[in-house]
């Protein structure tokens, strides 16, 4: 199976379908700004499921962030998960590098 990524800017998500069809297989929704990309909520469908789709989603999204220069909130669970198993993704996760305090 071939899995194929690609940036839905117009949707604010990454979108996997599968051997060229139409039908989207899964998604992860994001919030970009100029220095920051946040994922918010990965989706897999039933069918697609534990055949690497989600994995995908994660690893090419990642791979544009670093492209473009862009620090990574993982507020999604699963992108969470995945980075802490993919320690070569970590310095991409955004740091809180204020001072402030209660």
């Amino acid at each position: 199976m071939t899995i194929q990524i690609t940036d839905a800017p117009e949707a604010h998500r990454y979108e996997a379908r599968t051997d060229g069809k139409s039908e989207i297989a899964g998604f992860a929704e994001y919030i970009r700004t100029s220095e920051l990309i946040a994922f918010v909520h990965t989706e897999v469908g039933p069918v697609y499921e534990g055949k690497g789709i989600g994995s995908a989603l994660v690893r090419a999204s990642l791979d544009e962030a670093r492209e473009s220069g862009l620090s990574v909130l993982a507020v999604c669970p699963f992108y969470l998960a995945w980075i802490s198993r993919h320690p070569e993704y970590a310095d991409l996760l955004y740091q809180n590098r204020s001072r402030v305090s209660d």
